[in-house]
C-alpha cells in the first residue's frame, strides 16, 4: 500500500505530503482546490506524459511515493526489473520517484535506481489502480470485460502459459509459411539456379585467390626484367672473371698463408670460408628462381584467364570480392539442397506448428471453461452488489462466445445490461446513464478487489451522478473494498466521506503573490465541520453539524 505521497513544485503545489492509512481513505475539498492536481501528479508515476507548461515550477517538479509491499508483489516487480536489466528490490519497501524539468525532460527511479519511464509505469501498475470517471468507459471494453473474468477465474498463471504457447505457435506457423514460400520460389527458379551454380563451380573459387593471382601476374609480367637482374646477380657473385666468389677465394688464400705464420688469423679465415659458402648458396637460389621462371612459360596466360573469369563473375553478380562470390555459391547450393529435401522439411515444420496449436487449444479450452464458470458467478455477484445501489431492475447477461485462437484464447466476451423492466439487455453504452455506469463499475470493482493482486485502488469521483441513500450505499461498498485493499476515494458526497477511516481535506491558501494547494488530515471535530460544509455550505450550521454527526455514527 501507499504509505506516503510527496509532491514538490507541481502546478499549485509547493510542498505536499499525503499519508493514507490501510483501509478506506477519503479526500474532499472544494472544486478547484487541487484534488485533480494530486491525481495528475500521481499518474506521472504511472509513466503518463508530463506537460511541463504551467505545471513544473522553479527548477524541477518531484513526485515520490513510498510503498509497503507483500512478498508476492515484490516478486512480480522483480520480474519486471529483471526483464529491464535493473537491480532487484531486496526488501518489502519500495520508493517510486519522478523528476520533471521545465523543458519537459524527466528522470524516473525505482528505489534510487534510474529506469526507463515505461519500466516505472509497469511497476506502478502493479501497485496502484487509479480509477477516474473516464475509466467507467472501460465497462464497454471487451478486453477489460475479459480481464475481469480472468481475475475471477484466477486464470493469471494459466493465461501466461497459454500466451507463451500461442506466441510460439504463431512463430512456428510463420516459419512454415515463409519456408514454403521460399521453396516455391526456389522451385520456379531451379533451372536458373542450377545454371548459376554450375557457372560459379566452373571457376573453382577459393578465398584469397584473386589477390594471390594478381600478385603472381605482376611477377610474371615482369619476368624478362627479373631474369636480366637475376643473371646480373649470378654473374657478379660467381660467374664473372672478377666475381665476388673469386675475390673472396683470393682473399681466403692470402689469409690462410698468414694464418700459417700466425694463428691469430685463423678465425678470420674461418669467416671467409663461411662467406664463400654463403655466396655459393645465394647463387644457387638465384639460379633456381631463374630456372622456375623459364620452366613455366604459359603461367601468365593461365593466370590471366582465371582472373578474367573472376572479374566477369563479380560483374555479373555485382559484388566486390571472391569471398562474396563464394557466399552466393554456397547460398544457391543450400537452396537447391533444401529443395531436394523440401518435403521432409515442410512436414517437420508443419508438424511443429500443429503440435503447438494443439497445446494452445488444450489450454484455451480450459481457459474458456473457467471463464464460463466465472461468468455465471459474475452475473450473480454483480446483481447482488449493484441492486442495493438503486439498480433494483438491473438485469445482466455475460456472454462468452468461442471462436478461433487469438492472443487471449478462443473467447470473445460481451457484457449486456438492462436497467428497466421489460427491456432486453444491451451493451452498457446503449442506454445507461453516467450514474448507472458508475454504480455498476463500483460494484464490479468491489468483486474484483477480492481477487486483485494490486494493493491500492484510487477512486476519483466515481460517485458522480448519485445522491441520498444510494450515495451512502456506495460509501458502504467502498468501505467493504477497503477490507481487502487500500482504498483512496475523492468525493463530493458527505454520505461517502463519512464512511472513511481517515479523512483528508485539500484546500488552497492565497499568499502575497501566489496561491498554493495544501492537504491536511482532519480530526473528529474538523471532520464534522467538513461534512457540515458539504451538506449545507456552512461548516457551523447546527442542523448540518447534527446531520454530519449522525452520518459519522450511523455507518450501517
Amino acid at each position: 500500500m501507499i504509505t506516503s505521497l510527496r509532491i514538490i513544485n507541481y502546478a499549485l503545489i509547493r510542498n505536499l505530503e499525503l499519508k493514507p492509512a490501510e483501509g478506506f481513505n477519503i479526500i474532499t475539498g472544494e472544486t478547484g482546490a487541487g484534488k485533480s492536481i494530486i491525481m495528475g501528479a500521481l499518474s506521472l508515476l504511472q509513466g503518463k506524459r508530463a506537460d511541463a507548461r504551467g505545471y513544473v515550477q522553479e527548477e524541477r517538479s518531484v513526485v515520490e511515493a513510498d510503498f509497503e509491499i507483500s512478498d508476492d508483489i515484490a516478486s512480480r516487480i522483480n520480474h519486471v526489473l529483471d526483464e529491464a536489466g535493473v537491480a532487484r528490490i531486496e526488501s518489502n519497501r519500495l520508493t517510486l520517484r519522478r523528476e520533471i524539468r521545465p523543458t519537459g525532460r524527466s528522470k524516473a527511479t525505482v528505489n534510487g535506481t534510474q529506469v526507463q519511464l515505461a519500466v516505472l509505469g509497469e511497476v506502478a501498475d502493479k501497485l496502484v489502480d487509479i480509477h477516474s470517471q473516464h475509466k467507467n468507459l472501460l465497462l464497454a471494453d471487451s478486453d477489460f470485460q475479459l480481464e475481469v473474468l480472468d481475475s475471477l477465474a484466477d486464470n493469471r498463471e494459466l493465461l501466461e502459459e497459454y500466451k507463451k504457447i500461442y506466441a510460439d505457435y504463431r512463430v512456428a506457423l510463420r516459419k512454415f509459411a515463409d519456408t514454403r514460400e521460399e521453396i516455391s520460389r526456389t522451385a520456379s527458379d531451379a533451372d536458373y539456379l542450377e545454371y548459376q551454380l554450375n557457372d560459379l563451380n566452373s571457376v573453382q573459387l577459393t578465398a584469397g585467390e584473386e589477390e594471390e593471382l594478381e600478385r603472381q601476374r605482376n611477377a610474371l609480367a615482369n619476368s624478362s626484367a627479373i631474369s636480366e637482374k637475376l643473371a646480373l646477380a649470378a654473374s657478379t657473385l660467381i660467374w664473372d672473371d672478377h666475381s665476388a666468389s673469386e675475390l673472396v677465394s683470393t682473399a681466403l688464400s692470402a689469409i690462410n698463408d698468414a694464418a700459417g705464420m700466425s694463428e691469430e688469423f685463423a678465425p678470420v679465415a674461418q669467416r671467409l670460408e663461411s662467406m664463400l659458402t654463403e655466396l655459393d648458396d645465394v647463387a644457387d637460389s638465384i639460379a633456381d628462381h631463374a630456372s622456375r621462371m623459364q620452366d613455366n612459360p604459359h603461367a601468365l596466360e593461365e593466370i590471366e584467364q582465371q582472373l578474367n573469369k573472376i572479374y566477369a563473375l563479380k560483374t555479373k553478380h555485382r559484388v566486390g570480392s571472391v569471398e562474396e562470390l563464394i557466399a552466393i555459391r554456397d547460398n544457391i547450393a543450400s537452396r537447391l539442397e533444401a529443395l531436394n529435401d523440401s518435403g521432409t522439411l515442410l512436414k517437420s515444420l508443419e508438424n511443429e506448428a500443429r503440435m503447438l496449436k494443439k497445446k494452445a487449444l488444450e489450454r484455451a479450452n480450459v481457459l474458456s471453461s473457467r471463464r464460463k464458470t466465472a461468468a455465471s458467478s459474475l452475473v450473480k455477484l454483480l446483481s447482488e452488489r449493484a441492486r442495493p445501489l438503486g439498480l433494483t431492475n438491473l438485469n445482466i447477461d455475460v456472454c462468452v462466445n468461442t471462436g478461433k485462437l487469438n492472443p487471449n484464447g478462443i473467447d470473445t466476451v460481451e457484457y449486456l445490461f438492462s436497467f428497466n423492466k421489460n427491456q432486453q439487455p444491451q451493451p452498457i453504452g446503449s442506454r445507461a446513464s453516467g450514474g448507472e455506469i458508475s454504480r455498476v463499475m463500483l460494484a464490479l470493482k468491489s468483486i474484483t478487489a477480492e481477487h486483485s493482486h494490486i494493493p491500492t485502488i484510487i477512486f476519483d469521483e466515481i460517485d458522480t451522478g448519485v445522491s441520498g441513500d444510494v450515495a451512502k450505499r456506495m460509501g458502504n461498498l467502498m468501505a467493504e473494498i477497503g477490507r481487502h485493499m487500500q482504498v483512496v476515494t475523492i468525493t463530493h458526497l458527505p454520505q461517502v466521506a463519512a464512511r472513511g477511516e481517515r479523512h483528508f481535506k485539500v484546500y488552497k491558501v492565497d499568499e502575497a503573490d501566489s496561491t498554493h494547494t495544501h492537504i491536511s488530515l482532519l480530526d473528529t471535530e474538523q471532520r464534522r465541520a467538513e461534512l457540515s460544509l458539504m451538506l449545507s455550505g456552512n461548516p457551523s450550521d447546527p442542523a448540518a453539524l447534527a446531520a454530519a454527526e449522525n452520518l459519522l455514527k450511523n455507518q450501517d
